[in-house]
């Protein structure tokens, strides 16, 4: 840890917290209902830890988590891109349910006029209703403007970047410029709650001061609390800070992921300091894969296909870890998971509510974590905008719709029968089998059309253009 570092832990632990140290620890033992910390990276790959299979990414906290809680393998962003993944995990609903996803606009803009809903319940809004604290830190993505912004979906405290990093562009730049990024190219802004603080956000330090906004609500907050740390790494442009800088045999890729990794065992120790580590469930997980035409600046999906922006396994795919010391049974999970099932797994550990008049998409895993039963989820429904593209039923991948993401070949193509593969057996989608499992594929074309007969889409949120309304 540097000094810098230390010093901030120390002059925290000192007096600047709001409640004392020993309240705190009290706290944490008299509470029956664990703290909620969800980690959620940007572009993070299948295979850019050190516990999924990285061969020069340092990234031993996140390690020693894997081995002590649960690493999934077959665990599903809601979808490939950054704004309906995002709004998939906080509400438990597939985003074409809510409008979160759009043929015409893969996601939210600095011109967006939308965002997400106040129709739709975030976890943030369920567990405060039952008496958590929450706080979204990081890169939010669901709408800038004040009725969408985290305040307005049940968070008590935000700090962190309205939408992505490389938006705001001050010029055209190309994909070597923005390999060899200047932060005042880009005119994000970073907020406090509805205020913006500074303009452009200093990306350097970004990294490190989400990790510690994160330790100061920790320390200052009464438990039970709620945290989303939706951190803006590793998406292009890439920065770290200077302890960090060069440090890393893979490069300035493999710098911001092992800072994310250190911020995550201060955030450990923290949790230890406050006597609040074995009463703290912490999910770790990525909203897309990586972005493959920025090189070696994007990363890797490992032995999966594709990558960003497809329904191919590496689009949607993610490195995921649950951790609780002494309630989370270890192992490496293999059944099928989503963060759309976060929703109902969090909710039911917290005493919250579940909405019950609208479809939900979500399945509770806590007998999977706790008492190590077969996940609940059999399925994934894997959706390209508002269109269903592909459907997993247990080992088999159907599907119906393939195109490429930023490619000069990223022609839609219509497959009928659909395309097959066993996923269990050949996760990199190589081998297509439709032709000897006939059975498979009509049963997963039964669940396709019954699931699109049912289907109510939501009004479209992202196409929606700010100078449309003017």
């Amino acid at each position: 840890m540097s000094s810098s570092r230390r010093h901030f832990l120390h002059s925290l632990i000192a007096g600047s917290a709001t409640l004392a140290l020993p309240t705190l620890m009290r706290c944490a033992r008299e509470t029956n209902r664990p703290n909620i910390l969800i980690v959620f990276c940007d572009d993070l790959g299948y295979g850019d830890l050190g516990s999924f299979g990285h061969p020069t990414i340092r990234t031993p906290h996140l390690d020693r988590m894997a081995t002590g809680g649960q690493k999934w393998t077959s665990f599903y962003a809601a979808a490939s891109v950054c704004t309906p993944s995002r709004a998939g995990l906080l509400t438990g609903r597939l985003p074409v349910r809510s409008g979160m996803c759009s043929d015409r606009r893969r996601v939210l803009f600095p011109d967006s006029a939308k965002g997400l809903p106040q129709s739709e319940t975030t976890i943030a809004r369920g567990v405060k209703k039952a008496g958590y604290k929450t706080a979204c830190i990081g890169k939010w993505h669901l709408g800038h403007l004040p009725p969408y912004l985290p305040t307005s979906h049940g968070f008590d405290y935000y700090f962190g970047i309205p939408y992505s990093n490389d938006m705001d562009k001050l010029r055209s730049l190309s994909i070597e410029q923005q390999m060899d990024p200047d932060i005042n190219d880009y005119n994000v802004p970073l907020m406090r709650n509805e205020e913006i603080i500074e303009r452009p956000a200093d990306q350097h330090t970004i990294t490190r001061r989400y990790s510690e906004e994160t330790i100061k609500f920790i320390k200052e907050t009464r438990p039970p609390w709620f945290i989303y740390l939706a951190h803006t790494m590793v998406h292009i442009p890439l920065f770290a800070s200077a302890d960090f800088s060069g440090t890393s045999s893979r490069g300035l890729f493999g710098d911001a992921v092992e800072e994310i990794d250190a911020g995550i065992g201060d955030i450990l120790q923290a949790l230890q300091e406050t006597g609040q580590e074995r009463n703290t469930l912490i999910v770790f997980t990525s909203d897309n894969g990586p972005w493959l035409p920025f090189r070696e600046h994007g990363g890797s999906a490992g032995l999966l296909r594709d990558g960003k922006g497809t329904t191919w396994e590496g689009g949607m795919r993610e490195p995921t870890i649950f951790y609780w010391p002494a309630r989370i049974k270890p192992a490496v999970v293999t059944d099928i998971g989503s963060t759309l099932d976060l929703f109902t797994t969090i909710a039911h550990l917290a005493g919250a509510e579940i909405p019950s008049d609208r479809q939900m998409d979500s399945y509770d895993l806590a007998p999977t974590l706790f008492a190590g039963a077969p996940s609940p989820r059999r399925e994934m429904f894997y959706y390209r905008g508002q269109q269903l593209f592909a459907v997993r039923k247990g080992a088999f991948k159907a599907h119906f719709v393939t195109m490429a993401e930023y490619a000069a070949d990223n022609n839609r193509q219509e497959h009928d029968p659909p395309l097959l593969f066993n996923v269990e057996h050949d996760p990199g989608e190589k081998f297509e089998c439709a032709a000897r499992y006939p059975d498979v594929v009509a049963d997963i074309q039964r669940l396709a059309a019954e699931h699109n007969a049912k289907m109510v889409k939501g009004e479209d949120q992202l196409a929606a253009r700010i100078t449309d309304t003017n």
